[in-house]
């Protein structure tokens, strides 16, 4: 590979890549603005020229293509001094409003501000002052005088969302961002301007003024919005979620995020219709009761019912861990083949970009962890016809609403004798239940969900509930990084009484006289590796921050309602 030096380091290029991307490659940052690598190259900020040798003046790192031998000098004299009169001309009209501005904390005028700027400014004119709190769409709001027009927006917004509804207007220091006319800026990854803004012209309509950065945890996890499992940072403050924003994966999601995962999968979580420790319907109506209360209900109840009569529905919104252990305990403790779970297909959610129309995120690996009927047992549809016959009386189901997409359902789950659900919030399903068990969700537990192209991929509790708090009194303060969570942050807030299904069920397992024995995930997952294909050798420290792909595929098919 050709070869340059950098600030007296020489470092391998690709041929055909640009300084800044040489420079990024190995880890050398240049000062940018307008660049994205994942962008056009407009160059129109100057932030990132460098001294190179043997050319007569300075040029812009990103849109000057690297070469043999080049010697690149990024913080001499020169390049720092043209650096700080950028620095200046942004800040001439720039608003004075950092202790207000969202920004604050993740914002590269502020960080540049400090390294390159003289610290005052020779401009004592009235500043330029234009149009503030501008709801370009649903979700976004723009300040155009903290804009420093470095197009990224309207790049991202026709090249990667492919929907052109920005452009620039008027010239000189009146240039300002705007819609075309008659159009909002609503696209679906509409969002993601907020997070490739390098200042904050561009905010979250949803999580403005909520918190400052330095005030919430951060904890990388995935997201439960479809089969494509983006990667995202969970950001949370007195242990409520405040936001999520995509997390780079080039093998998943690369910088992006849809619309609807950023808002519409972690809300319920903080919602006041949460299922707050277990319940059981006593004379119509749900109680809370304990946990012993509960297990011991639901195992008296179990007890009753043949094999033949009683059936699983696992979920392919449960991790891995939950579906695994849950097709245990059908086949192992209620001796039942009747397993299945339901793949929710949307097809007018899916696009070319990122979103799928399977509108789960761990359909595969719900059925990685074996949940699919026996030789002998049913699968869905052969189910519901089953409890429709009163073939099937008893109804376990993990972590799914199937009546919401389903309304047809209820007349008929309402024929069974005993209904046990799983559930995270009280919804149609859990209000026809006998039992219900309050399932941790996705943002409150470890585990694993595997993606439509089969990568497996960590979750990591972002939130804490009664049962991670019970856990933690006795562990040693060296372990808590295992968790990637600020634990300090957790003496605040609301804690919900709900646990992770696989541990549920190791509970009721074992009020039926049967021992699973399972204290954490990474117990569940150690078996996973000695009995899936798929998962042989696997644990969470191989999954890392960016998952690893695994031999997913499999000959059985799940059921669409």
């Amino acid at each position: 590979m050709p070869k340059m030096i950098v600030d007296g380091k020489e470092i391998e290029f690709k041929q055909g890549q640009t300084i800044i991307e040489a420079a990024s490659d190995n880890g050398i940052d240049i000062p940018h603005f307008c660049w994205h690598p994942k962008l056009s190259v407009s160059g129109n900020c100057r932030m990132c020229l460098v001294e190179v040798e043997r050319m007569p003046k300075l040029v812009i790192a990103c849109g000057t293509l690297a070469n043999e031998g080049m010697v690149v000098h990024v913080d001499s004299d020169k390049a720092i001094s043209a650096r700080n009169a950028v620095m200046e001309f942004e800040l001439i009209n720039h608003p004075l409003d950092c202790p207000i501005c969202d920004e604050a904390g993740e914002c590269n005028l502020q960080d540049y501000a400090y390294k390159y700027s003289v610290g005052e400014s020779r401009f004592v004119e009235e500043k330029v002052h234009k149009s503030k709190r501008v709801e370009l769409g649903p979700y976004v709001m723009f300040d155009a005088e903290r804009c420093i027009s470095c197009s990224r927006c309207i790049r991202f917004s026709e090249e990667i969302a492919k929907a052109p509804q920005l452009t620039f207007v008027k010239r000189g220091d009146r240039v300002t961002i705007t819609t075309y006319p008659g159009k909002q800026f609503d696209n679906p990854y509409s969002m993601n301007v907020v997070d490739i803004c390098p200042v904050g012209a561009l905010t979250n309509r949803d999580f403005r003024f909520k918190a400052r950065v330095w005030d919430m945890s951060r904890t990388n996890s995935i997201c439960n919005g479809c089969a494509r499992g983006c990667n995202i940072e969970i950001w949370v403050r007195n242990n409520e979620v405040l936001r999520l924003v995509p997390r780079y994966n080039e093998d998943v999601n690369s910088y992006w995020m849809c619309d609807y995962g950023r808002l519409n999968t972690f809300k319920f979580t903080n919602a006041d219709d949460r299922v707050d420790g277990p319940h059981i319907r006593v004379e119509g109506n749900l109680i809370r009761v304990g946990w012993d209360e509960a297990y011991a209900e639901a195992a008296s109840r179990l007890k009753v019912f043949g094999k033949d009569e009683v059936a699983v529905i696992g979920s392919a919104y449960a991790t891995v861990e939950d579906n695994f252990i849950a097709a245990k305990f059908a086949k192992s403790v209620l001796g039942t083949g009747h397993l299945d779970f339901v793949r929710h297909i949307d097809p007018t959610f899916g696009d070319d970009i990122l979103r799928n129309e399977d509108i789960t995120p761990n359909s595969k690996g719900a059925e990685l962890a074996g949940v699919f009927p026996s030789k002998n047992g049913l699968d869905f549809n052969g189910i519901v016809k089953a409890i429709r016959e009163g073939k099937i009386k008893a109804l376990y189901i993990l972590e799914d609403d199937i009546v919401n997409d389903n309304p047809e359902l209820e007349n008929i789950l309402s024929k069974l004798d005993l209904l046990i659900v799983h559930a995270t919030n009280f919804n149609k399903t859990s209000a026809l239940a006998d039992i219900v068990f309050p399932a941790a969700s996705y943002i409150e537990k470890n585990g694993t969900f595997v993606n439509f192209q089969g990568r497996a991929q960590r979750l990591r509790p972002a939130v804490a509930t009664l049962d991670i708090d019970r856990a933690l009194e006795g562990m040693a303060m060296s372990r808590l990084d295992k968790f990637g969570t600020k634990f300090d942050r957790w003496a605040q807030g609301k804690h919900f009484d709900a646990r992770a299904s696989w541990k549920i069920i190791t509970g009721l397992a074992s009020a039926m006289g049967h021992k699973l024995k399972y204290n954490m995930a990474e117990d569940v997952i150690l078996e996973m590796r000695n009995s899936i294909e798929a998962f042989k050798g696997l644990d969470y420290d191989e999954l890392g921050e960016l998952g690893m792909q695994i031999k997913s595929e499999t000959s059985k098919t799940t059921v669409k309602i």
